[in-house]
């Protein structure tokens, strides 16, 4: 039998009383990584389980997340707070449906979506707390009463450092960051799914790649057409040495305007045709989305960085040819994690405009090249932020 372990607080040092918390709190992965973004600033990314446990309403006042690198002491720094509509535009249901209310019913869950910016590494943490302002049941009976409130610190966050450093998935110039990272309504980092017995976000850092021509457009001619897209049938990448660990190249395009209906997508097919490469040390890299009968690699194959892996299509839940890649940490699409990385080089060419997001507008069809900077910027190990335009070199692998 194994000996149990006691651990006691340390001479001086006075435990915290218990306290009574009808709502409890826990991060939906016990750490995060803090990553440089395109705009020079530090990232954090996760997200809160929140469930009320009393018949008694409770409804959420203010989240508070708390700089916790005080080893033992509860911290007063406060790095971040939400109330108010701030707050419930951050909530969410179990079905990734926004939640429109603060008021969580008797064993009702909710999803807590936070995005933290810092302007140095030096300002982030180690360690994340998270201060829940509340009305709620003010004791364990169980009967509903009168809701009463109450404040509390809880779901302690670690934040590692460790980052992958990848190279690109595609090749050549006017690449733009679709859906991608960080804001809590983006239509990836809101996409919690139920696999395997638990939520996964496999999908927080995922980016949609679609490409500008020479003319600035993503598509020229008949947007029905697959083929009229600039980045149609391009060669997909392997950004790192690794093994392939799982190949789908069955499926057909979808008609591009519209994402196909729901109802006939399964665990199976969503994904479309897709890559899943092993780089080791528990990092996974997805690609999604890729024509049928492309696919050059098969399962079990070895490949180094910079070979072509099959070429971007429009297969699977998809409504226009695109490439999704994101990085995760188990070798599944649907019951993994994703996980931040930075990009070891690449060029930041320009950035579209909130209001000309392609993900939202009414057409796609016509030129974005105002959206390029006069110079491309040089960046190193940085992670790509949604709505950036890329230059990847143009030589696989270099």
């Amino acid at each position: 039998m194994a000996a149990l372990l006691l651990v006691l607080p340390a001479a001086g040092q006075k435990s915290s009383p218990d306290q009574f918390t009808p709502v409890i709190v826990s991060p939906l992965t016990g750490s995060t990584r803090p990553f440089p973004g395109t705009d020079g600033k530090y990232h954090v990314v996760y997200e809160l389980v929140v469930t009320n446990t009393k018949p008694t309403p409770a409804t959420l006042k203010k989240v508070e997340v708390l700089d916790a690198r005080s080893q033992g002491v509860q911290s007063t720094a406060v790095l971040a707070s939400y109330e108010g509509d701030a707050l419930v535009s951050r909530l969410r249901t179990l079905a990734n449906t926004p939640a429109n209310s603060p008021e969580i019913e008797f064993g009702g869950t909710r999803l807590f979506l936070i995005d933290l910016t810092f302007d140095a590494r030096a300002q982030v943490p180690g360690r994340l707390q998270h201060l829940f302002e509340l009305t709620g049941a003010s004791g364990p009976a169980p009967t509903p009463m009168t809701p009463a409130a109450l404040s509390y610190v809880v779901a302690p966050l670690d934040l590692h450092p460790q980052l992958p450093e990848i190279g690109p998935p595609l090749a050549g110039k006017r690449w733009v960051a679709i859906n991608g990272c960080c804001e809590a309504g983006g239509a990836h980092r809101g996409s919690g799914l139920a696999a395997n017995g638990w939520i996964y976000y496999g999908q927080r850092f995922a980016i949609d790649w679609m490409r500008l021509d020479d003319a600035g457009r993503l598509v020229h001619g008949d947007p029905a057409d697959v083929h009229n897209y600039s980045c149609y049938g391009v060669d997909v990448l392997a950004v790192a040495n690794g093994t392939v660990v799982q190949v789908l190249d069955a499926l057909g395009d979808q008609p591009p305007g519209q994402l196909p209906d729901p109802k006939t997508m399964t665990v199976e097919n969503v994904l479309g045709n897709h890559v899943i490469l092993d780089l080791g040390a528990g990092v996974y890299a997805f690609y999604a989305h890729m024509e049928k009968g492309s696919i050059r690699v098969a399962e079990g194959q070895h490949v180094k960085r910079g070979d072509v892996l099959g070429k971007l299509g429009n297969s699977g839940n998809t409504s226009a040819p695109h490439l999704h890649f994101h990085l995760m940490e188990g070798p599944s699409a649907l019951a993994s994690n994703g996980i931040p990385y930075v990009i070891d080089s690449f060029a930041l060419a320009g950035r579209v405009p909130a209001e000309k997001d392609p993900a939202v507008a009414d057409s796609i069809e016509g030129s974005w090249s105002g959206v390029l900077f006069p110079s491309p910027s040089p960046r190193h190990g940085q992670f790509p932020l949604n709505l950036d335009v890329i230059n990847f070199p143009e030589v696989p692998g270099k």
